[in-house]
């Protein structure tokens, strides 16, 4: 059985959020890690490769910070966010890019239908939610995010660097202000109780070992450093 670290962060500041998304990612001699975290205040992230004037919610939202990792931009409230950083070479992400989301979201499915969600992938077609011009992720479908009740409720990105890849995910518990529409987790607001539903569905289904555990010493440097980058304006704001 295959040990994993899981780490979670609950109520953490946007800025130290991303600058640990992305050490993991860089951290080549961590083992694979499974991270569940919410967002004080709530936030909004914009896609890697986003500009700022292609998201009317980033000129009200009170806090912005750029993700490493593609798509569209999120606002971070009402939400379960996840993270899984691991070796390139690891199963999970063998294969096609594709394979690899169809096999985490797989996962996730399982744990939602276990707490009475029926997620599905989109497929084909389009959805309730998706909505033009706004460049909020939750308003953009493509066949690999789950959805119920025939809107987008799960959206996953990810980066793959150096030999290591990172997934982000973000399940919404509800609607917000910037991405109204999308599907809402009827009887469920803690996000504590989904992480803890998904890490069981990963140690079954994945046959993996959880091990409880925080970011090294050398892990939070690099978190503090590369998270005052996701914050700072030039890097938010460039065009």
């Amino acid at each position: 059985m295959e040990t994993w670290r899981l780490i979670t962060t609950w109520g953490a500041p946007p800025e130290f959020n991303m600058g640990l998304d992305s050490a993991l990612l860089e951290d080549v001699d961590a083992p694979p890690t499974l991270r569940f975290y919410t967002w004080t205040p709530p936030a909004l992230s914009l896609g890697y490769f986003q500009r700022f004037d292609e998201v009317p919610a980033a000129s009200e939202a009170h806090v912005v910070v750029r993700r490493i990792t593609g798509g569209g931009a999120i606002h971070h409230t009402n939400e379960l966010t996840f993270s899984i950083a691991a070796s390139l070479d690891h199963p999970l992400f063998e294969g096609p890019v594709t394979r690899s989301y169809e096999r985490i979201h797989d996962l996730v499915a399982e744990a939602l239908s276990n707490m009475g969600c029926e997620a599905t992938l989109r497929g084909d077609g389009a959805l309730l939610s998706d909505v033009e011009d706004t460049g909020m992720c939750f308003h953009h479908s493509t066949a690999l995010d789950l959805a119920w009740e025939g809107r987008k409720g799960v959206g996953s990105a990810q980066r793959r660097r150096d030999g290591r890849v990172l997934h982000h995910g973000s399940i919404k518990l509800g609607s917000s202000q910037y991405d109204t529409g999308v599907a809402e987790l009827e009887g469920t607001q803690d996000p504590t109780e989904l992480a803890q539903e998904i890490a069981r569905v990963f140690r079954e289904r994945a046959g993996i070992r959880l091990v409880s555990g925080v970011p090294t010493p050398a892990e939070r440097v690099s978190a503090d450093e590369l998270g005052e980058r996701a914050i700072d304006s030039d890097f938010v704001r460039r065009r």
